[in-house]
């Protein structure tokens, strides 16, 4: 029989894992809104989405299609080519930073 393993929340990952796109893209849209002085139910009205959607998005824990990207960073005054590249450089420098604890094999359980 298999090995059981822990299902915890997003606080058992270990820190020196590479992170997730969905928290590099929402980590910057939040702080672009603060930056901008708005509020979560003022962007997610411009946007179109929920407030509690947006706050997930913030927070890393939905993985938004492209066309949600491209409505929220419209309503925070980004293209999808500055919110994706902002993060693929935020990426790019984590690597930099901490080169071997970010790499090797990576499993998914379902």
């Amino acid at each position: 029989m298999g090995d059981v393993v822990p299902l915890g929340g997003r606080s058992s990952r270990p820190a020196a894992m590479e992170p997730l796109w969905r928290e590099v893209t929402g980590r910057r849209l939040r702080s672009r809104r603060h930056r901008l002085g708005q509020t979560l139910a003022e962007t997610a009205s411009r946007a179109g989405v929920s407030t509690q959607y947006l706050s997930e998005l913030e927070r890393g824990l939905k993985d938004p299609s492209s066309e949600v990207l491209a409505a929220v960073s419209g309503a925070l005054g980004l293209t999808l080519l500055d919110l994706t590249t902002g993060a693929a450089r935020e990426l790019r420098a984590r690597v930099a930073t901490s080169p071997g604890s970010l790499r090797g094999p990576v499993a998914l359980a379902a």
